[in-house]
């Protein structure tokens, strides 16, 4: 017991002894000096056992900053013997024998906002020289009391950092949130040895445990309370009213560092309510003007940033998940919460170091809008089909994870005040859309189109690569409005080899959204096609529409080309000229009511004219050997009804 400056209380102790003493507040919350005398009576005989003598009287006293959660800040030990020290293998001791008042930040303890794009950390941790004690916190099976964890946990820590490392790493492993709790006030224990014997808590009871844990092991901490974007948040709230979370800061090296155990932990399923452990070292001394996104404390003090946020920067912010900054990624535009629509669209781009891939959802599905990947990012473009406030999730994955799983990385809410009815994609189109880096990886080099959407006026576009080596592409043209079979619809492509480039003419069946799909595998695999990118053909002239290409069969080589005729619907009763390139060829006919020789040129070309009339059908035969006899279609034409 304690009062203000100048007044003097006694405490009766068990057993006779009296304590009496003074308190003086100095200026700044946690200055406090102690005057206290101690007055002994001597015990009366076989009051005490015979341990009295050796262990003497003990007391302690605890000091609390007005308007602040109580914590033990030190322990004051008289004995009539020497000072005894528990005795913890591989410890100095030196932090159960007092823990300092925290001092309040100061300027030493600020970071720059915005992020500097630097570390996610606030200071230098090196993840591979904690494996053998994070692995050793995990096996620690106490909970009997706060202070025996504890000192079973410091067995393997010898500095403040190790310290409050295996505290950390124990807690987001060993307890879980408590989600019953959550939403009933009255079922939730929060105080630290409840949180320990049940294994459960909400965030408070989190941060309770972390904070007497740090305490006992020496460290200063403080309990932290404010605003979060973690479960129960829905995007764009506006934040009044208690506090709805809390969470810790240590004092390490000189400065005051953050954490949140109850988000290292795991995570809660919006749709099942449930709890999964799911360890997330992000929340582990994170780096201040990324720990804002999320956490907004009472005291702005507590930030560490200069210049502080305002609540309402906070509200307005879009919500960055942790797997954002873990996957690399830097900036994104816009940062506001809220996006609203212009003439029914709107744009979001973000930056990153690697390449990643991304996808996205709105409103529960990717079919509105359109991705694009970029070296250091990407880039979307939202078409909302319907009014109103809907959700917008970005998924980003790295691009060398072995498995394909996208993490949520932003979410927004979009406001459509009115729908672009013009814009409709295909529902095969694929995202993200265009070539890339990604196409590149693939052997798609050097694109003659960069951009994802290819606009024609009349209903014919070209495709060029240059090929990676031994690699074959099988293109798929597809569209919602085609009546045409996929066998019809492929005829409508042709591809014509010329050393390591690769061109694809695309001549469209009628006008209309079109998915131009490229699909590889290597030359020397047996295997099937794997997809690898896709683009997007538009077509507003309703005038067009283009026959399909000749029809090829399996003779017909890749490096051999059609110069004329392209099309493979031939006018009845009409004189046709055609010019073909093959190599290695001794000898081409053209076959329809009558055979025709076509006589190879000087310049590489096999030339000649063929009358259509009285057949239905024209092929091309080569003869590829002039010791063989037989010859082998390479082409067919269809001759249009008279």
């Amino acid at each position: 017991m304690v009062t203000e400056r100048g007044s003097s209380v006694w405490r009766q102790l068990s057993g006779g002894p009296a304590a009496m003493g003074t308190v003086d507040l100095k200026e700044g919350p946690s200055a406090v000096a102690i005057n206290m005398m101690l007055i002994v009576r001597p015990e009366q005989k076989g009051q005490r056992d015979r341990q009295t003598d050796s262990a003497g009287t003990q007391v302690t006293v605890e000091v609390h900053p007005r308007n602040t959660t109580p914590q033990l800040f030190k322990k004051l030990s008289f004995r009539k013997g020497s000072l005894r020290l528990p005795n913890l293998k591989g410890q100095d001791n030196k932090a159960f024998e007092r823990t300092e008042a925290p001092q309040p930040p100061s300027g030493k303890d600020l970071h720059a906002y915005p992020w500097d794009k630097s570390s996610l950390k606030s200071m230098p941790v090196d993840l591979q020289q904690f494996e053998k004690l994070d692995a050793y916190a995990l096996k620690v099976n106490v909970n009997n009391s706060v202070e025996e964890l504890v000192q079973a946990l410091l067995k393997q820590a010898r500095t403040d950092l190790e310290k409050v490392r295996v505290i950390w790493m124990w807690i987001c492993h060993h307890i879980e949130y408590d989600v019953v709790g959550f939403h009933d006030k009255s079922q939730r224990l929060c105080s630290p040895i409840d949180v320990l014997r049940r294994g459960k808590s909400v965030c408070e009871g989190y941060a309770a445990l972390f904070q007497q844990m740090c305490s006992i092991a020496g460290i200063q901490c403080m309990k932290l309370s404010g605003y979060s974007k973690g479960y129960g948040y829905t995007i764009g709230q506006v934040f009044k009213g208690d506090s709805s979370h809390a969470w810790n800061a240590v004092y390490l090296e000189g400065r005051w560092h953050l954490l949140d155990s109850t988000w290292g932990s795991g995570t809660v399923d919006k749709t099942s309510d449930k709890f999964t452990f799911r360890y997330n070292e992000f929340y582990f001394l994170t780096h201040p003007a990324l720990f804002i996104n999320d956490h907004f404390p009472n005291n702005s003090n507590w930030q560490l940033l200069k210049p502080a946020l305002t609540l309402k920067e906070f509200e307005t912010t879009v919500m960055y998940n942790s797997d954002f900054y873990k996957l690399g990624l830097l900036t994104v535009h816009p940062d506001t919460a809220i996006i609203q629509t212009v003439n029914g669209t709107a744009t979001i781009s973000v930056d990153c170091r690697s390449s990643t891939l991304f996808t996205f959802s709105l409103k529960g599905t990717e079919k509105h809008g359109l991705l694009s990947l970029r070296k250091h990012g990407m880039k979307l473009e939202i078409y909302p089909q319907s009014t109103g406030r809907q959700e917008l999730e970005i998924f980003a994955r790295s691009s060398n994870s072995p498995e394909n799983v996208y993490n949520c990385v932003l979410q927004y809410v979009v406001e459509c005040k009115s729908v672009d009815k013009s814009v409709r994609f295909p529902k095969d189109l694929d995202q993200p859309v265009g070539p890339s880096w990604f196409s590149e990886r693939q052997g798609f080099l050097r694109p003659s189109q960069p951009d994802p959407v290819v606009h024609t006026n009349d209903g014919r576009c070209s495709f060029t690569f240059t090929l990676g080596k031994d690699i074959s592409i099988l293109p798929i043209l597809q569209s919602d409005n085609s009546g045409l079979t996929e066998d019809r619809r492929r005829q409508h492509i042709m591809q014509i080899h010329r050393g390591n480039q690769v061109e694809f003419l695309v001549h469209l069946p009628h006008a209309g959204k079109f998915v131009l799909k490229f699909f590889a595998k290597k030359k020397s695999d047996p295997g099937n096609y794997t997809y690898v990118f896709n683009y997007l053909i538009t077509c507003l002239n309703n005038e067009v529409k283009w026959p399909a290409f000749p029809q090829t069969y399996s003779n017909w080589a890749n490096d051999y080309e059609i110069l004329e005729p392209l099309s493979g619907l031939l006018p009845a009763n009409r004189n046709v000229r055609f010019k073909l390139k093959m190599h290695g060829i001794s000898k081409v006919l053209v076959q329809a009511q009558d055979t025709h020789t076509l006589t190879l040129s000087r310049d590489g070309f096999w030339e000649g004219t063929c009358n259509t009339a009285g057949c239905t059908e024209l092929f091309v035969m080569v003869h590829e050997n002039a010791n063989h006899s037989f010859y082998s279609h390479v082409l067919k034409y269809t001759v249009e009804t008279p």
